[in-house]
């Protein structure tokens, strides 16, 4: 007979070490010629990112250690490497090294060249324009500083490489607050990118530009082609052909756009309208949804109803058709005539790179992440779902109920539920295979991730429901989810938890500062001070809440009113948290300042801090002990025995 055991107190065989290994994170695949490259980000060398080869059935790395292809330009980073292809001295990675910031070409000889001087800044989105022998990236001086695109040499001879790489790179554009997408066209006389300023975040509002390229390589006469303070552009991209592509939410979703050679307003074209996303908040550099195999063929994500597809769109009949739907999750797409690659997971799928077969559908997974192959006997699937919140606005989710086939719970035991919120905000959770989920599911929780209102891939108008309202719609949204649950019987109403980071860990502290619904909660790197996040964060960030709240010198009042440091005195629930010390986007101060309130009013509290840590932990070590200390949280406030051997978190006024 199956073991009873209390829901929360189930053996599991998904381990936290296991979590951390599956934290590996697989991003912006590529093709060359006959090989397919990737990012890999791993938490088993200190969340180092090697970029990373397929050719034949064999994976290599192409950056070895000690080199780690990683940018903070905008804090997240992203575009960090690209692969040059020279007939001289061979095929080549360009990519900027985390610990210096500079960029490097790296040959297969395994010699590296540095092509930017010291100090001088950060380099992401690298995109190599092969016509001019030169890379365009975006650079930031300092924290502070404006972005430009610049060119960088690539073909530095042996002789001249100590002058050469002294030089600074050339500007080509500056002026925007923000940059990004440098692009050439395929005959290099045109170049085309992006740019938004301060409070708009570039899924509120971004400007499409392109100019002539002159004979120097400078771009002139640079015109807006389209977009506006109330119009994202998304991944503008050229054509084979030469004809200028781009996602617009003009039309309230995320859809694939064409404009016309001459760039007439009137001629831009929605190719496949749709109540569907094509389309992402670009919080990193390098993102990609879609790709050309060819002139007349479009491969292309599109996000509807909560799940991720992949479609294949004509350009000359306009004909749009779904060509893989295994997927609910995909991202980084890229294509030749034969094939497309991307990053995908499924409920039953962890994360791959996968490639198509695109003349008959056929896929083939280059590399998974290190998680093994999900166990069906502890496999939780999330189920979307939908529920109504304030005022009878709708809100979405996943709900994963609690799966382990070697426990049952007690007669008319219902599971403690975990409510967890992604981060942003202006993000959205998915429901691919996650085995940090599972280490909580195949326990006997039950878990809910959130898409409340203000996350993407439900259109334009939805992501809007935030503005003026972070800290209020977020948080209704998390409560009416838990409501939802209790009063279908599925989950235990006087055990419901709240887990989130960063803005999620926000959302954590305003639901158990302003509402009576959790018995605890976790915040991992949580905002607790919004004025003070205003002060202090990034400069990407410091104008995000003029949208999400209001100007801070227009109402100090309100952030003093939403922030949860503030309402701490009605705080009386446990709390766990968890902060980088190195972190720049929410800094620790932030997190001690709550932590020191919630003891000094004899709250139960805990505090883990990890030193070399920055915003989203990275090390593997420190990703598996977060875990641990969470569990054993939960396990402490609400009387259980976790059932593994986990060390013992201490909570002071428990």
């Amino acid at each position: 007979m199956t073991p009873v055991a209390p829901c929360g107190a189930w053996r599991s065989p998904i381990a936290a070490a296991d979590v951390a290994r599956a934290a590996t994170r697989l991003s912006e695949p590529g093709i060359e010629r006959d090989a397919v490259v990737w990012s890999e980000r791993r938490p088993q060398q200190g969340g180092r990112t090697a970029i990373v080869q397929w050719r034949d059935g064999e994976v290599a790395d192409l950056v070895p250690e000690p080199w780690n292809a990683r940018t903070r330009v905008h804090e997240y980073g992203g575009g960090a490497a690209a692969i040059f292809e020279h007939s001289v001295f061979g095929d080549a990675v360009l990519f900027s090294h985390y610990a210096d910031g500079r960029v490097y070409r790296l040959g297969r000889d395994g010699n590296a060249v540095a092509l930017t001087p010291q100090n001088g800044g950060a380099f992401a989105d690298l995109c190599v324009d092969s016509r001019r022998q030169r890379l365009l990236a975006i650079r930031e001086a300092g924290p502070q500083s404006q972005a430009t695109i610049v060119a960088i040499d690539i073909d530095i001879a042996a002789q001249d490489h100590e002058a050469r790489t002294h030089r600074e790179p050339t500007v080509l554009v500056a002026g925007p607050d923000f940059l990004s997408n440098p692009r050439p066209s395929p005959d290099g006389r045109q170049l085309s990118w992006l740019s938004w300023d301060h409070p708009n975040m570039p899924w509120d509002g971004t400007r499409l530009w392109v100019a002539e390229v002159d004979a120097a390589g400078v771009p002139q006469d640079a015109r807006c082609v389209a977009g506006g303070p109330s119009e994202s552009i998304f991944q503008p991209e050229w054509s084979p052909d030469g004809v200028l592509h781009f996602v617009s939410d003009e039309s309230g979703w995320w859809n694939l756009h064409r404009a016309s050679r001459g760039f007439a307003p009137q001629s831009i074209r929605n190719l496949a309208p749709m109540a569907a996303e094509c389309g992402l908040p670009q919080w990193l550099f390098g993102m990609r949804t879609y790709a050309f195999a060819d002139a007349a063929t479009v491969v292309c994500a599109y996000h509807q109803q909560g799940r991720w597809r992949l479609g294949r769109l004509n350009l000359d009949s306009g004909h749009f058709e779904t060509i893989c739907d295994r997927y609910t999750w995909i991202d980084g797409v890229v294509a030749d005539s034969s094939h497309a690659v991307f990053i995908a997971s499924a409920p039953d799928r962890p994360a791959a790179v996968v490639r198509l077969e695109l003349s008959t559908g056929a896929t083939e997974e280059l590399r998974r992440t290190a998680s093994p192959a999900p166990d069906p006997r502890f496999l939780s699937s999330g189920s979307p779902i939908e529920f109504s919140s304030t005022d009878g606005a709708q809100a979405h989710g996943f709900f994963y109920p609690p799966v382990n086939s070697d426990y049952r719970a007690p007669d008319g035991e219902r599971p403690p539920l975990i409510v967890r919120t992604h981060g942003g905000p202006t993000a959205a959770a998915d429901d691919g295979y996650d085995l940090a989920i599972q280490f909580w599911t195949s326990r006997g929780f039950a878990v809910v991730d959130v898409n409340y209102g203000g996350s993407t891939g439900y259109g334009r108008e939805y992501r809007q429901r935030l503005d003026g309202a972070w800290g209020v719609v977020d948080v209704d949204d998390c409560v009416a989810a838990a409501r939802s649950l209790c009063a279908s019987g599925l989950v235990d109403p006087d055990r419901l938890l709240i887990r989130g980071g960063s803005a999620g860990g926000f959302t954590v502290l305003a639901a158990l500062a302003f509402r009576k619904v959790f018995r605890a909660g976790a915040s991992y790197y949580g905002v607790g001070d919004l004025a003070a996040l205003a002060h202090d964060t990034h400069k990407f960030e410091s104008r995000y809440l003029d949208r999400l709240v209001a100007p801070l010198a227009e109402r100090p009042d309100l952030y003093r009113a939403r922030s949860p440091l503030y309402a701490a005195d009605s705080l009386s629930c446990p709390v766990i948290f968890f902060q980088g010390l190195e972190d720049k986007v929410v800094p620790p101060s932030q997190t001690e300042a709550m932590a020191s309130v919630l003891e000094r009013r004899s709250v139960p509290v805990a505090l883990v801090e990890f030193a070399g840590e920055g915003h989203g932990f990275r090390q593997a070590a420190n990703i598996a002990s977060a875990l641990e200390a969470e569990l054993s949280f939960y396990a402490q406030i609400l009387g259980f025995d976790p059932g593994d051997p986990i060390p013992q978190i201490a909570i002071k006024n428990l």
